[in-house]
Parts: structure tokens; sequence; C-alpha cells
């Protein structure tokens, strides 16, 4: 039945009084309208029925959300922000077993870990940390592998710490599980210790752009000469390692940028200080941060980067007392013979350079500040342990006391 009249803004009116072609329209709309209603009341049986479905199924366990899953999600992030943490919760939820062998696994399969992490993790010198290092590293397989293929393999499950005391630590379960998968290729573990640091240094000098004089296959030769217990490795094992690296640099694991950003959750120190320039001498107010044997610096707080990094090595501080310019002033200094202190920043163009300073002079905003810096640092100077280990162990490897294997 068609519709005699229509009620539009509460006023009544007959269809005929509209011409054909707007009744023609008007039905048209109406025709449409209702086949939306019905299109609507369609979709709400279907979804009513799809809704009573639901209600009666009995959803599997595999459908449910997993508190496990979840948890260990948790216990992930956690690591990652703070290792130890993060590995007593697990446990606590009992995800891992208190077991130096169970957290080895864990950091090893390494899902959803960073890697600067695991590397700060295991270099702890308590003994579950060492104990878990151990099991960590006899995870790895390098039977019948060229040095250089263990190393690749052994340094892209971690990133190295900074700090020498755990290199030492780590190189040394590497060697002694290297040796014992491969005996008779090196007279003991401390030759594999020296010639791996030797391969860790020449992937640098080779392949870093700032180091301008590259070594030559010669000069890697003559640089291990000895290391095998008094006696020289074969040179045509030492020209495959340097062709090896040479071809191909180490690739060093990375954690989505945030490699940087853990180094900074626990500072041994930080807080704004104003830096003089080196070649320009005006003064900059920079966010300073002490950890891992370093001093870095940022423009602002929020910055994911540093503008700069000293590494503690070889340096002293000493106050400033006759600054006439700025109060409460400190510097650092290189103790070598060196003035130039080895440190790195970042140019106005974005690039890494090497710093130029002969001294870093920075001035804080109070006496008992400036004391705190001070005593900071020096807590924190490197004379540079880590060559200092290495030679030893060269001694043991050129000698005739060495451990023999």
């Amino acid at each position: 039945m068609e519709p005699t009249s229509v009620t539009s803004s509460g006023n009544n009116f007959n269809i005929s009084d509209l011409t054909d072609d707007e009744q023609k329209l008007l039905k048209s709309i109406q025709e449409k309208k209702h086949l939306l209603l019905l299109e609507i009341q369609e979709l709400k049986r279907e979804i009513e029925e799809v809704t009573n479905e639901l209600e009666g199924i009995d959803i599997g366990d595999e459908n449910k959300p997993d508190p496990k899953a979840k948890q260990i999600s948790i216990g992930r992030k956690k690591f990652n922000m703070d290792p130890k943490k993060g590995i007593e919760y697990l446990i606590e939820h009992g995800l891992l077993q208190n077991t130096a062998e169970d957290v080895a696994r864990f950091l090893f399969q390494g899902e959803g870990l960073n890697k600067t992490a695991i590397g700060d993790y295991l270099g702890e010198r308590n003994d579950f940390n060492v104990a878990v290092l151990k099991a960590f590293v006899n995870l790895h397989e390098f039977t019948d592998m060229i040095l250089v293929q263990a190393l690749r393999q052994f340094l892209w499950s971690f990133r190295l710490p900074g700090e020498a005391q755990k290199i030492d630590r780590m190189m040394e379960c590497f060697a002694e599980r290297y040796c014992s998968l491969n005996s008779g290729v090196f007279v003991n573990t401390d030759t594999c210790y020296v010639l791996s640091f030797a391969i860790i240094m020449l992937n640098t000098s080779l392949h870093n752009p700032s180091v301008k004089d590259k070594p030559t296959t010669e000069r890697f030769i003559q640089m291990n000469r000895g290391i095998n217990d008094g006696g020289n490795l074969p040179e045509e094992l030492l020209t495959n390692l340097y062709d090896n690296i040479k071809k191909e640099p180490f690739k060093i694991p990375e954690d989505d940028g945030n490699d940087l950003m853990h180094t900074f959750f626990n500072p041994v120190k930080e807080g704004w200080l104003m830096k003089q320039g080196g070649r320009v001498k005006s003064w900059k107010r920079r966010w300073f941060i002490l950890n891992d044997n370093c001093l870095y610096y940022f423009q602002y707080t929020t910055d994911k980067e540093p503008k700069g990094i000293i590494p503690l090595e070889n340096i002293q501080v000493r106050e400033v007392s006759n600054e006439k310019t700025k109060p409460n002033c400190f510097e650092l200094f290189s103790a070598g013979s060196s003035e130039i202190i080895k440190a790195c920043k970042v140019d106005s163009d974005g690039k890494v350079v090497e710093g130029r300073h002969n001294v870093y002079r920075m001035a804080a905003a109070s006496v008992e500040e400036k004391d705190e810096w001070i005593n900071s640092v020096r807590a924190s100077i490197n004379d540079n342990p880590f060559y200092d280990m290495l030679a030893a162990r060269r001694k043991n490897a050129t000698g005739s006391s060495g451990r023999a294997r």
C-alpha cells in the first residue's frame, strides 16, 4: 500500500501535491530505507546467533589467555631493565629453575632479551653468575671450527661489556671451551686467549675508518710470534685468520637502539654540569652520566645517544682552584705521555669524530656537587687493566709456565 501523505517537521501534506519526479524520488528513498531496516534486522539476528553460540562453547585451554606467557614477557622486560631482578622474578614465579644450567639456557636462547643485558649478567663475578657464564659458554658448539668462526658465533650471542675484568672472565671461558673441543690446535689456553684478542683488535684496526695505519698480514704474523708456549703458530693459520677478518668484519649484535639506554639505567652518578668547549672556550650546559668507566654527556636528558664519550682510561681528575670565570671547576687530563685524551664526540653533521681535548673542564653548581663528581670520577678511573691482563696472558703464552692441555 502506497502512502497517501507524508509528515515532515510536524506538517502533513499529500503525495498528490508533489510532482511526478518528486514522487518517484520519495518512493525510491522509502524503498531504500525499508531495505536498510531489513538488513539491520538481519545483522542483529546474526549477531545474536553468534553471541549465543560463543556463550555455549567451552573455550579450550589453548584459546584462553596464558598467564605463564604473560609472566615470561614481564620477566624478559625486567631482565632488559635490570638483569639480576629479571632472573629473580622468573625464578620466583617458577619459570626458571634456580640452577646455572637453566638460567644459561634461557640466556642462550635469548628470545626477547637485550644482548647488552646478557653480557652484563654473564660478566658479574659472584659465584652463581660465574657458573652461569661457564654453562652458557658450554652451550656453544665449536668443534672443528677455526678460531675466527668460533669467535663470530660467541660474540654474536651477547655484547661484550666494557669492564676489563668481565671481558677477561668471558674470554678465559671461551678459550677453555674452544681448546677442550679442538685439542692439539694450541699448546695452552693462554695462546687461544691472546690470539682471540689479537683477532678482535685486528677487526677494529682493519674496519674502523678512524684507524689510518692498517696492519698488513706480515705485521699480524709478527705481532703473534712466540705466543704458542714460546713457539710460533703456523703462518698459514695466521694468514687465513687475517684474510677471513679482512674479507668479513665481525657483526656486532644490535638491540633495537637500546644498547646505550641500558647503560644508563643505573648510573654511578648523573647530573647537569657546565662544560667548556675545546677549540672554542665557551661554556655549555650538558647532562653527564658516569657509568662503566666512561663519562657520557648529552645535550638534553631525553637524548637517546650522547654528544660525547670520555673513556676513563689513563685519566686523572683534579680540582681547578684558580678558575676565575667559573666557580666549582674540575678537569680531566691525560695521565700518560700523550696529552690528547682518547675520546669521541658527535660533530655538527652528526658524524662521530675523535675528540682533540688536552683537558675536559667542567663546572658544578656547588662545592658539594663538585666534590661528589671528583670523588665519583676518581673511583671510576681505570688505569687500563684490560691491557695489563692481556700483557699477563701474553707473558704466560710465550713462556714455559703456560697451562698445557
